[in-house]
């Protein structure tokens, strides 16, 4: 008799959860500041800064975190790299490929669940068909599917509002990144460089899923860039928008990094520049129209794409306040750029790298000699494929001033291959990378955690891992940095010093961003492992 009291107990609350009237209005996640106790975009706020002003856990009581609750899917999950929203105490999450599901955040019980009819085989060349996060925006939240269609659901009961295809999947696109809402738009990019696709970024009218803009990232003949393609232009691919954005509501201006050329490791039939990839576009979000970009890796020929999210902050520089964007790049180097005019302003390593001897006053890089891919055993380089971080995303701490990033520290031999452009991936072997890499492993190859002057990229510690993990970082008021190892452990650490403060084994490899949020006056810590999300908090 009292199981079945608490039972009903708890799907009465989880009920009362779902009723809510989720209402998440753009002036709201403008002031995402303001409430911590949600998670209202996938970086926590525009500026994807994913810092939080809760303070209930800190370094003196983080030793004592347990879990709270534990959701796991009904199909066992792979490659689980979601980030949920938290708003009005429903969260939601993504469960792979592409299933959104909303959960009570006091208990992790199932409110709804809605999965998309998927096509029986889906192209994801180059990329796992998995889905980083959603979006909301009023009584809405968006998602990107695998086979490249944008979805808006009803927050409260999942029905689908609209569904619009934004690109072909047959073609190679695919989508693994969350929209970024704004004002009435939801902006989105795709995946599927490896398939020698052309990037792009679409805007929709939120309401209607009517598109409003589409811009190109690359160019093709007669457009501007299409000159740093050569002969090629006719069949520029790559740049990529696989990852989010951000954006500065003052400015209107949204930062999106953009992927490699194609094919990735042969540049026979593409010499120059190749704009605009592995760059950081500025773009007005009512036009579509870019307003200046920023190139970090021109021509680049290691895979070593830009699409990290970049991060926004305002700090005092020679004496001057300025508005700023700052990236650790996967190819090693931390940047610092004016927000406003995309004028580099400084650029340091971050990780080991023997691509470039440095930067020069524009930020360009000052390459080294013999660092390219090569026929046969092919060429030792540093950083590996998968730069010096890939996808996961750093944070920043306005209390310390501090950028932490989960770090990669290994190299590869780099191997030149064909370099035939087929799109849709039915070149040799199916890609289109024009070669591949042999993977440094072992001892040769470490992780760590990074704490860097954000002004100057200096940095301040470092917190060593076993081997390099995919896991985002989380900084808080309560001086801490949460973030976790290809191992399994979940930690935090003391985000002044590095020390190690508490520690939880998962069980199974992380592969997603911490977040936190609160909720009846208790702060709560949440990560992904293996087939589980998990919640923690004090006792």
């Amino acid at each position: 008799m009292r199981m079945r009291q608490w039972i009903l107990a708890a799907l009465l609350a989880g009920a009362c959860a779902g009723s809510r009237a989720q209402d998440v209005p753009y002036q709201r996640i403008v002031r995402a500041d303001r409430e911590p106790q949600s998670w209202l975009t996938y970086g926590g706020n525009y500026q994807s800064q994913r810092f939080s002003r809760l303070a209930q856990v800190n370094r003196g009581n983080v030793a004592q975190l347990r879990v709270a609750w534990i959701y796991q899917p009904v199909r066992p999950v792979a490659n689980l790299e979601s980030v949920p929203i938290v708003a009005d105490g429903v969260m939601y999450i993504t469960e792979p490929p592409s299933t959104v599901t909303a959960l009570d955040v006091r208990t992790g019980l199932r409110l709804w669940s809605w999965s998309p009819v998927l096509p029986k085989h889906i192209v994801s060349i180059g990329l796992y068909a998995t889905s980083r996060g959603v979006a909301i925006l009023g009584h809405t939240v968006y998602i990107g599917t695998a086979d490249a269609h944008l979805v808006a659901l009803d927050a409260k009961t999942g029905a689908v509002r609209w569904n619009v295809p934004v690109a072909d999947n047959k073609m190679g696109y695919a989508i693994t990144g969350p929209p970024l809402a704004i004002n009435g738009k939801i902006l989105i990019g795709t995946g599927g460089s490896e398939a020698a696709v052309r990037g792009l970024l679409d805007a929709y009218d939120a309401k209607t899923g009517r598109r409003l803009w589409r811009l190109w990232t690359v160019p093709r003949v007669g457009e501007s860039g299409a000159d740093t393609w050569g002969p090629g232009a006719a069949q520029s691919a790559g740049g990529t928008t696989w990852n989010n954005g951000s954006y500065d509501p003052e400015l209107n201006l949204v930062y999106w990094g953009t992927g490699n050329p194609a094919p990735d490791f042969n540049d026979d039939d593409r010499p120059g520049d190749n704009l605009y990839t592995c760059s950081l576009l500025a773009i007005d979000p009512d036009t579509g129209k870019m307003k200046w970009y920023f190139q970090f890796s021109p021509h680049e020929n290691h895979d070593w794409d830009s699409a990290e999210p970049p991060v926004l902050l305002d700090a005092v520089i020679a004496g001057k306040p300025r508005k700023l964007v700052v990236l650790a790049n996967r190819n090693a180097f931390y940047y610092v750029l004016d927000r406003l005019t995309g004028k580099f302003i400084t650029g340091v390593p971050f990780a080991r790298e023997t691509w470039a001897k440095g930067l020069d006053a524009n930020g360009r890089p000052i390459l080294e000699p013999n660092q390219q891919p090569t026929l046969g055993a092919g060429t030792l380089v540093y950083p590996s494929i998968t730069g010096a971080v890939d996808w996961s995303s750093p944070s920043y701490s306005p209390i310390t001033g501090l950028f932490y990033v989960s770090t990669h520290e290994t190299g590869a031999y780099y191997i030149k291959g064909t370099g035939k452009i087929e799109q849709g991936g039915q070149g040799p072997r199916g890609i289109v990378g024009g070669g591949g890499i042999r993977a440094l492993a072992g001892e040769q190859s470490y992780g760590a955690i990074r704490a860097l002057e954000a002004t100057t990229g200096k940095r301040k510690w470092q917190f060593r891992l076993l081997s390099p993990a995919w896991v985002g970082t989380l900084a808080t008021a309560g001086g801490l940095v949460f973030s976790g190892s290809d191992e399994g452990n979940f930690f935090a650490l003391d985000a002044e010093t590095g020390k190690p403060l508490w520690n939880f084994y998962m069980g199974h490899e992380i592969r997603s961003n911490p977040i936190t949020y609160e909720l009846d006056g208790k702060q709560y810590v949440f990560e992904t492992a293996g087939n589980a999300y998990v919640a923690f908090t004090l006792p």
